[in-house]
């Protein structure tokens, strides 16, 4: 469906805040619900206070084109219209950041590998969200690439470099790209703050935690 799952929500924002991308690609918008939150969080924290002027450049490629409405007009700067192995090749610009969000399962484990290929090519980095778990999904809305066709697992990101996993119950959540080193010393630091204030007992100094943890993350993504 033109949609994903609400879980992975946090993962998915803290990596794209993270990345501070100047130019997106969203695979697969369908609803585009991460162009919307990215063009939010992207362009209203950034202190000019400035809304509406808007400096990101925001593109979006969707196979299917009935799931394209208004709302994606005025979120994303441009939308092609097509398959992503076909459209990519075709592109003549790169990207900071290219999102892959329950897109991957779509294709099969060949044409999967190829499109990370590509998408490396044209993109710095590269946010993959696919479900953990394989359940059969059938057309849905008329959109025959609503069909899930490969359950990708960890072993099938090997032949990928500069890549680091971000836990999530539900998906198989892999970045991978030129700020992977620094994601994970920032997951690590950030989940070793999160033990320790999980063991406490005393509100303020978990409070204290917290802020650190917050100062952490800007001071990484400011560098």
């Amino acid at each position: 469906m033109p949609s994903s799952h609400w879980y992975q929500l946090n993962e998915i924002m803290e990596l794209i805040i993270f990345t501070q991308p100047k130019s997106i690609l969203d695979i697969g918008m369908g609803f585009g619900k991460y162009g919307f939150l990215s063009r939010e969080y992207l362009e209203l924290f950034d202190g000019r206070e400035k809304y509406n002027d808007w400096k990101r450049t925001i593109d979006s490629i969707e196979i299917f084109e009935k799931y394209v409405t208004s709302l994606n007009k005025m979120i994303y700067d441009k939308i092609y219209i097509g398959n992503a192995l076909d459209i990519l090749p075709t592109l003549d610009k790169k990207y900071d950041l290219i999102l892959l969000v329950d897109i991957l399962e779509h294709f099969h484990y060949d044409d999967g590998i190829k499109l990370l290929k590509v998408c490396d090519q044209l993109s710095s980095n590269t946010i993959i969200s696919t479900p953990r778990q394989f359940f059969s999904q059938r057309e849905m809305f008329g959109n025959q690439s609503e069909i899930h066709k490969f359950l990708y697992k960890k072993k099938h990101f090997k032949i990928i470099k500069n890549k680091i996993f971000v836990p999530n119950i539900f998906s198989l959540i892999v970045y991978i790209g030129d700020k992977s080193e620094k994601l994970g010393k920032f997951l690590r630091k950030k989940r070793m703050r999160w033990t320790i204030a999980s063991h406490l007992r005393f509100f303020k100094f978990s409070d204290r935690l917290l802020k650190k943890d917050i100062e952490l993350f800007f001071s990484v993504w400011r560098r």
